[in-house]
């Protein structure tokens, strides 16, 4: 387009512009040119003139002439004025152009207002809705969209209070359903911003509320922020827990106590919001403890041991002794748990961390009601209540109790257990062998009751008399043997039998077997008895000395052999011992095992119960029986006709028989 033709439409369009923007001012001018200024007053004038000149010679007229020739210079001012500020104002940039120019502020204006209004349902962020309307199921959730969003209130279930106009994160989860819905979700945008709030929580120590889920193994699983924390057993309460079950489905407040960023645990507690409470509690509690002083308190954990008791946040301890003036074997006996009871401090460490307390305390001693007449040597009756290895103790009365030693249930020294004497629950009567009220101990007798065996013991079981016993113990020297209740004597291992060696009293007696014996030794005093069960038997020795005595043959069986030697069975009480040098035959053989053959006693020890016997020395004698035969024949018959060889030859056999005699020795 020409520079003309622009001009030109420039100013059709100013006419056009000025008209519809001042009608006014178009019925003054006729024709405006934006290069070339209009004379407004000589037109004026000139329209004066011709107004007077009609109306010359009426001066009333004259007057209205010049009031409207006033008004009219007035209003031509007046649009003088607004025409200058159209022009000054004149976007010609949208004149030619045909676009309107936004400016700046009015940009920046309307992005804010985008920003803050638009939701973009394709982006996955959080965006922040208000509920607007809530059914049975589902939420409805304002986000400023085409439409509203819908959400199941089961992703609601850590905040039952939920009600309309609340704020609450969202994430665009299907733009748009089957229905033509918008579906969000309110769990997702949870879990993104959940590691930013858990670490928040954790960094500032604040509280967080969680929805307990369920049970697992050593506490709870809960829901924080819309991730899974863990919940140890030990961080629910400050007191143990032995329901958990009583928690799941509920929302409580937590701490963030433990993050693990690798492996995305989380471990929260919901004891640390309480300990802050109850440690100045339990300071105010413990500034004003003192022996003796009387508190309420609950069974908070129940041990063999004992008890432990909460003050209100300061923990004590009963010990089983201290809950009752009775026995009883386990504090569950009269107490369970969670059970409020007063209790007395007996005693606590220097920074009170371990009290001590007591419930028995607070009621009277059960000895300041036992009998004051009851004296040492009196009889009474009472209930087996307890039974040890060491004793019974005897319930005289509630809370007085009497300890029957083992020892003073029989008469017998053969030590037993209690339990082979009583039963718990047994009515039994004893005698006050000790009795010390201001110690408030007392010991009992059972065999009191019955005479001392031993009184009349020289009568019944005088030396040298003899009796049948049962077996009752074992020890390396020897068995005690029971007489009667009361009565045991000792049998020395040596003086169980006249021929086998023993080693030990098991190889011949078991515990509970009957033997005879004849008493040895008696010493009243000391309540000694010596035994002897071998001199029941006449001794096998005294016949064995003329039997087996040394240099007697005897035709026997080789029953074993070893290295040293071999052994004979000669009878049922003598086996008899060949050495290793004396089994050699006359042929230079040894005899074996099984082996018959002829033997001589070269040893008899009837105090050692020993003897050794040899076959060597019988073909020996024989060899030295026949060489004196030999030699006296030739003595006889060539008396006269002995020549020097010949005393050479009487010579050597002598030297022979020299060195046999002293092999043989």
């Amino acid at each position: 387009m020409s520079e003309k033709e622009k001009d030109s439409k420039t100013k059709e369009t100013v006419k056009k512009t000025t008209k519809s923007a001042n009608p006014r001012a178009v019925k003054k001018t006729t024709k405006t040119n934006p290069n070339k200024k209009t004379s407004k007053a000589a037109k004026t004038v000139k329209t004066e003139k011709e107004v007077l000149d009609i109306d010359n010679s009426n001066p009333s007229h004259e007057k209205n002439l010049i009031v409207e020739k006033e008004f009219k210079i007035e209003e031509i001012k007046e649009d003088e004025v607004l025409n200058d500020h159209f022009l000054k104002d004149f976007d010609w940039n949208l004149f030619e152009e045909g676009i309107e120019t936004v400016k700046d502020d009015k940009l920046s204006e309307f992005e804010k207002l985008v920003e803050e209004n638009f939701v973009d349902t394709y982006n996955e962020s959080v965006i922040e809705g208000t509920v607007i309307s809530l059914t049975e199921r589902e939420a409805i959730i304002d986000i400023n969209a085409k439409s509203e969003g819908v959400i199941s209130l089961n992703e609601f279930r850590y905040n039952p209070d939920l009600k309309v106009g609340d704020k609450v994160e969202v994430l665009v989860d299907i733009q748009e359903d089957k229905t033509g819905q918008l579906v969000l979700s309110h769990r997702k945008a949870r879990t993104i911003k959940a590691w930013d709030r858990v670490n928040e929580a954790h960094a500032k120590s604040t509280v967080v509320t969680g929805f307990v889920k369920c049970r697992t193994k050593g506490g709870m699983i809960v829901d924080v922020f819309g991730l899974e924390a863990f919940l140890p057993g030990s961080q629910i309460d400050v007191k143990p827990i032995r329901d958990y079950d009583q928690y799941v489905n509920k929302n409580m407040e937590f701490k963030v106590v433990k993050i693990n960023h690798e492996f995305k645990n989380v471990v929260v507690s919901h004891k640390a919001l309480i300990e802050a409470d109850i440690e100045l509690q339990k300071k105010e509690i413990i500034s004003q403890l003192e022996k003796g002083q009387v508190l309420e308190g609950t069974v908070k954990n129940i041990t063999t041991y004992g008890v432990f008791i909460d003050l209100g946040g300061v923990d004590g301890l009963i010990h089983i002794t201290d809950l009752s003036w009775n026995r009883i074997n386990h504090p569950s006996e009269i107490l369970e748990l969670d059970q409020k009871l007063n209790v007395v401090i007996l005693d606590f460490d220097d920074d009170k961390s371990r009290i001590q307390l007591g419930v028995k305390q607070l009621s009277a001693h059960p000895w300041e009601s036992l009998d004051p007449n009851l004296k040492e040597g009196d009889k009474i009756k009472g209930k087996v209540s307890v039974l040890a290895d060491y004793g019974a103790f005897i319930e005289i009365v509630d809370g007085v109790e009497g300890l029957v030693h083992v020892s003073e249930m029989s008469w017998s020294t053969h030590l037993r257990s209690a339990q082979d004497f009583v039963d718990i629950g047994d009515e039994v009567e004893a005698v006050v062998l000790t009795l010390d009220r201001e110690e408030r101990k007392m010991s009992l007798g059972i065999k009191q009751l019955t005479s001392d065996p031993w009184t009349d013991i020289t009568k019944k079981y005088p030396v040298g008399s003899k009796h049948s016993g049962i077996v009752r113990n074992f020890t390396n020297f020897g068995i005690f043997v029971e007489l009667e209740e009361g009565i045991d004597g000792l049998v020395y291992i040596s003086d169980l039998s006249w021929t086998l060696k023993v080693k030990h009293p098991s190889e011949l007696f078991a515990s509970g077997d009957s033997i005879d014996v004849i008493v040895l030794e008696l010493d009243s005093e000391a309540r000694k008895l010596s035994l002897g069960h071998k001199q029941t038997m006449n001794n096998p020795w005294d016949v064995y000395d003329k039997n087996f005595a040394e240099g007697t043959t005897h035709n026997a069986i080789i029953s074993d052999s070893n290295d040293k030697g071999a052994t004979i069975i000669l009878n049922d009480d003598i086996t008899a011992f060949v050495p290793n040098r004396h089994l050699v035959k006359e042929d230079g053989n040894k005899l074996k095992k099984g082996d018959t053959a002829e033997f001589k006693v070269i040893e008899y020890n009837k105090d050692f119960k020993r003897v050794v016997m040899s076959h060597t020395v019988i073909f020996n004698d024989q060899e030295k029986k026949n060489v004196k035969e030999s030699l006296k024949n030739l003595n006889v018959k060539e008396s006269d006709k002995s020549t020097l060889g010949d005393l050479d030859v009487l010579a050597d056999l002598k030297k022979k028989m020299v060195d046999d005699e002293n092999s043989k020795s």
